[in-house]
């Protein structure tokens, strides 16, 4: 038996391969690879969107309470946090490619998995793989669409994969809802396999290989381990008090080792030769608020995508229901995201715009107050917050690396996609354990409760806004 075929697999495996000829002598071939890229970042935000829809069907299913069913989302997001930045410095020494095909084929496999799972324990750790899966997707994408482009074009081309984000946001509360409702949850990760399948091939034909690499760099695996301890800690602390079924003692406990092994971190960074946060970038004048702000603003965004689908479970209203309800609020945020922003006055400043975001944000979430669960006035809130999240978030973005030099934007990236994931994660987070603290009260109370916690969230969003006007103003003075 020849031995050939086998070898193939591992140079294929271990070595980015080559675009055909046919693709890299057209002039238009950088279309092709920022295509590509759009299967990802599809496939990435329809997942971000579409598990909640589930929880009601796997409560019923494995026979768990809302505190335990929240982990199927904590675990890809503490996961994904943790490793965003460490699984980019690895794409940049050994291949952006090979590290995006990697990502789309664990990722589809996961997700498989994540049908097939037989219980929530193993539902939950193939989330863990999916996650690793998304953070190799999520690493390199925004690189890829730069590198592929050309400098003219970069701004169209990241256009697109924005688009495609959130064309995959929109849709994922109508289609996990649909799918919930008739031919039931595992099918919400099945989706994923043929999206990630045409993904795969198309990366290998239509991806350029990476041209610079930067090998050699030491890695801070000791931050990585207690930065995903610290957030873990705190957000199982969190589920203990909204009704994991552990001793009360455990929260504090846990608690404990998150301040422990956060100090431990904060030490680390100031005497490792590459941290995973240098301290100097974090010294940057007003970069640790605008960080906040990234936090706040996804909290705010992902709180109801579980707030809608918990409070029509408990109506007794489908799941179908609860996801043409929520559309409306990534609709709203793709559309400001996507252009509408552009209505703005141009002279606005952007810390100018992130205030009027977030003060838009705010007052959705109070007129959510007035009406919950109005099935008229519920849509038209979730539109206008996503509208102002959309008008705040890449306002926010690009104060964040504006403040940073040309040489630290990698850093910056991972540092607000690192805030992104923390702040979902703790949407889930806060909204599950406001609905459990609240069950003595009337439905429309709990939901009352729980968009007073965002309404909280999101005017702490506003005062860092104009934290934000201030020290733009002084710096352009």
């Amino acid at each position: 038996m020849s031995i050939a075929p086998v070898l193939n697999t591992v140079a294929v495996l271990g070595h980015e391969r080559a675009r055909p000829d046919w693709v890299r002598r057209r002039s238009n071939a950088w279309w092709f690879a920022v295509g590509t890229v759009c299967f990802g970042a599809f496939m990435g935000q329809l997942d971000a969107s579409i598990v909640t829809l589930t929880y009601g069907s796997l409560g019923r299913q494995f026979g768990a309470s809302l505190a335990g069913i929240q982990w199927v989302s904590l675990s890809y997001l503490i996961v994904l946090a943790a490793l965003l930045v460490p699984l980019g410095r690895l794409s940049d020494a050994h291949g952006r490619k090979l590290f995006y095909l990697y990502g789309f084929a664990v990722f589809t496999l996961a997700s498989v998995a994540c049908g097939l799972a037989w219980s929530l324990t193993s539902l939950i750790a193939f989330r863990v793989l999916q996650a690793v899966g998304a953070g190799l997707l999520q690493a390199n994408s925004v690189a890829l669409v730069v590198t592929s482009a050309p400098r003219a074009k970069m701004r169209t081309a990241l256009g697109v994969q924005a688009g495609a984000q959130a064309l995959g946001l929109a849709l994922g509360p109508t289609v996990g809802g649909l799918l919930v409702s008739t031919i039931g949850w595992r099918w919400v990760f099945g989706i994923n396999a043929p999206v990630g399948v045409l993904g795969v091939l198309a990366g290998i034909y239509f991806l350029p290989r990476t041209r610079a690499r930067h090998p050699g760099h030491q890695f801070d695996w000791s931050g990585v381990v207690l930065l995903a301890t610290v957030t873990t800690a705190v957000l199982m602390a969190l589920s203990v008090f909204s009704g994991l079924p552990w001793p009360a003692w455990t929260a504090f406990v846990l608690l404990a080792a998150a301040l422990a092994c956060a100090a431990l971190m904060i030490r680390r960074q100031s005497r490792v030769t590459e941290p995973l946060v240098a301290t100097a970038v974090l010294k940057t004048p007003g970069l640790l608020i605008n960080l906040a702000g990234a936090l706040f603003g996804y909290l705010v965004l992902f709180g109801p995508l579980v707030l809608v689908p918990v409070a029509f479970e408990a109506q007794s209203r489908s799941a179908f229901s609860a996801g043409l309800v929520l559309t409306a609020l990534p609709v709203g945020f793709a559309l400001a995201a996507l252009g509408l922003d552009k209505a703005l006055p141009r002279h606005w400043s952007n810390a100018r715009r992130a205030v009027v975001g977030a003060l838009l944000c705010a007052t959705s979430l109070a007129a959510m107050l007035t009406a919950p669960g109005d099935q008229v006035m519920l849509p038209v809130t979730l539109a206008f917050l996503g509208l102002g999240l959309g008008i705040f978030t890449p306002a926010n973005n690009a104060l964040v690396m504006g403040r940073l030099a040309s040489d630290s934007s990698g850093t910056g990236g991972g540092l607000i996609n690192m805030g992104r994931s923390v702040g979902t994660a703790l949407g889930v987070a806060l909204v599950t354990i406001t609905w459990q603290l609240t069950d003595t009260l009337s439905d429309p109370a709990r939901f009352r409760a729980v968009v007073l916690v965002l309404l909280v969230v999101a005017l702490a969003t506003i005062a860092t806004s104009g934290g934000r006007q201030r020290l733009e103003s002084e710096h352009a003075a």
